[in-house]
C-alpha cells in the first residue's frame, strides 16, 4: 500500500468543494460547518481492483482496504468487524405479505453493533496520523466501540454518555478501561461537556461526522449488500437514523461502485426511520427544508435514535431526496411489537433501533409507498441484549 495519501484519496467539503490536506489531521469544514468526505482515485482503482479477487480475501471489513483511508496494513485496528449476514425473513414475509424481505444483521459485529465499523476505521486512521487520545459523546454504542478499539490500539478513550444509557453499554465501556463520564440529559448535552474537556486537554474528537473517517467504515455495508445480491442493489433500504453516518456512507459506496464498473445506475430508495419522540430528519424531510432543526425534548426507548441534532443534515436530506426515498417515524409501542415479532418469528433479538425498521415497513406498505413485491433490506444495527435493563415490562420479564 502507498505511503502517500494524495495518491490514494483527497478530502473535500461537499458544500463548497474546497480540498483539505489529507496528510494532516482534519475535522470538518469550518466555513460550511460540513463534514469532509473522502474521494478516492477511482479511475486508477478501476484498472487495479478486481471484485472477484476481493471476494477471495480473508473475511471482514478490511478486505476492501483499497477503498478505506488507512495506508499501511500495520495500522489497521481490527476486532473482526464486517461481513455480517444478509438474512431472509421468510416467516415475516408470510405474515406481512412481502415476497423478498431481507435484514442486514449488524448485531454480530464486535461490541454488538454496527458502530464497530466506523470506529475501526476512525481509530485506525487516527493511529496512522499519530493521534493517541480520543473523546466521543455518544448515545451508547459508539462510545463502547471507541473504548474497545482505542484499548486494542493502546490509546486512551474518554466517553461521554447520558446517565440513562442502558446499563450493559455502561458496563462494557467501563470494562474496556475507558474514562467514562455520565451526563444528565441527551447526547447533545454530552457533546457540550466532551467538547469543553477536549479543548482543555487536547483530545481528538471522534463525534459523528466531526472527523472524516467513521463514514468510511460504515460505507462498507453498501459494498457487502451489493456483493451478497450478485452485484445488484435492492429496491428499498430501510435504515434507522440517528446521526445518519451509515445512510450517507452507503449512498457514497453506491457511487463508488458504479465508478468502478461493479454495479449499474440502479439505486435503492433510502428510507430514514426515526422514533416519534425524536424525529428531526422526518420533520425536515416532509417540510422540504434544506436544514434539520434540533428536536426539543427528545424521548424514546431506542437510545441510538435519541439524537436531537444532525450535523450532516444536508448530506442526509440529499441522500433521501436523490434516492426518491422517504422518512418515517414510529412509536415506542410499534418498536416493541416489531422487536417481539423479529425475536419470535425469525430468531433475531434486534436492538430497538433495528426493530424500528420493521415497524416502519408496515406503515409504508399500508400507505403504498413500498410495494409488497419489491426487494427490501432492513437494517438491524445492534443486539437487543444491551437493552435488557430497560424499565418497561417486556424487557423486565
Amino acid at each position: 500500500m502507498s505511503d502517500h495519501n494524495e495518491e490514494r484519496y483527497s478530502l473535500i467539503c461537499p458544500e463548497c468543494h474546497r480540498l483539505f490536506d489529507s496528510l494532516r489531521t482534519q475535522t470538518f469544514c469550518g466555513d460550511c460547518r460540513s463534514p469532509l468526505l473522502t474521494q478516492y482515485n477511482l479511475v486508477a482503482l478501476r484498472s487495479q481492483l478486481n471484485r472477484e479477487n476481493i471476494q477471495k480475501r480473508p473475511r471482514g471489513m478490511w478486505r476492501w482496504h483499497e477503498l478505506l483511508p488507512v495506508n499501511e496494513l500495520r495500522n489497521q485496528v481490527t476486532l473482526g468487524e464486517g461481513d455480517t449476514p444478509l438474512l431472509g425473513l421468510p416467516n415475516i414475509n408470510r405474515l406481512i405479505g412481502t415476497s423478498d424481505l431481507l435484514v442486514k444483521d449488524e448485531s454480530i459485529n464486535p461490541t454488538g453493533s454496527f458502530k464497530a465499523r466506523g470506529l475501526a476505521a476512525a481509530v485506525s486512521k487516527a493511529l496512522e496520523l499519530g493521534l493517541t487520545e480520543f473523546v466521543i459523546p455518544t448515545a451508547g454504542n459508539a462510545g463502547s466501540a471507541l473504548a474497545f478499539y482505542a484499548g486494542r490500539a493502546g490509546c486512551k478513550a474518554h466517553v461521554y454518555m447520558p446517565v440513562d444509557t442502558p446499563d450493559p453499554i455502561q458496563y462494557e465501556t467501563r470494562m474496556s478501561g475507558a474514562d467514562l463520564h455520565l451526563v444528565q440529559g441527551l447526547i447533545s448535552d454530552a457533546a457540550r461537556h466532551a467538547a469543553a474537556d477536549a479543548a482543555q486537554n487536547g483530545w481528538f474528537d471522534m463525534s459523528t461526522f466531526k472527523e472524516p473517517f467513521r463514514v468510511e467504515g460504515k460505507k462498507i455495508m453498501g459494498y457487502e449488500i451489493a456483493e451478497a445480491l450478485g452485484w445488484s442493489l435492492p429496491d428499498v433500504i430501510i435504515y434507522p437514523t440517528g446521526g445518519g453516518t451509515g445512510l450517507v456512507g452507503m449512498w457514497k459506496a453506491f457511487d463508488e461502485m458504479q465508478a468502478l464498473g461493479w454495479i449499474n445506475e440502479h439505486r435503492p430508495r433510502m428510507v430514514s426511520v426515526q422514533a416519534a419522540g425524536c424525529a428531526p430528519v422526518v420533520r425536515a424531510f416532509h417540510a422540504n427544508t434544506e436544514r434539520i432543526a434540533p428536536w426539543e425534548n427528545a424521548s424514546t426507548i431506542a437510545s441510538g435514535l435519541r439524537v436531537p441534532a444532525v450535523f450532516a443534515d444536508r448530506l442526509v436530506l440529499r441522500c433521501l431526496h436523490e434516492s426518491k426515498g422517504t422518512a418515517v417515524s414510529v412509536t415506542d409501542e410499534e418498536i416493541n411489537s416489531a422487536q417481539r415479532e423479529m425475536a419470535r418469528l425469525e430468531g433475531i433479538l434486534a436492538a430497538p433501533e433495528g426493530a424500528a425498521t420493521l415497524a416502519a415497513l408496515r406503515k409504508l406498505l399500508k400507505s403504498g409507498e413500498i410495494e409488497a413485491d419489491e426487494k427490501i433490506v432492513l437494517f438491524n444495527t445492534g443486539t437487543g441484549l444491551k437493552y435488557f435493563a430497560g424499565n418497561h415490562a417486556e424487557r423486565r420479564g
